[in-house]
């Protein structure tokens, strides 16, 4: 029994730490996303061509 009462408390932390971690890196992804477009935007796109379309031309382009 109280063995299993550990396990039960092991598991809500590990909940805990990898929910934690997981907003974490969603917030850095997201936050490096933004700032890769906005530099594309600025920087790599040609004349009325989207961000999308500047990437996959940029990532076929060997």
């Amino acid at each position: 029994m109280a063995k299993l009462k550990i396990v039960q408390a092991n598991r809500k932390i590990e909940n805990a730490v990898v929910g934690g971690y997981r907003k974490i890196e969603n917030a850095v992804v997201s936050g490096y996303t933004k700032i890769e477009d906005k530099f594309v935007d600025s920087f790599l796109t040609k004349d009325g061509e989207s961000i999308e379309d500047a990437k996959e031309r940029l990532k076929n382009h060997k």
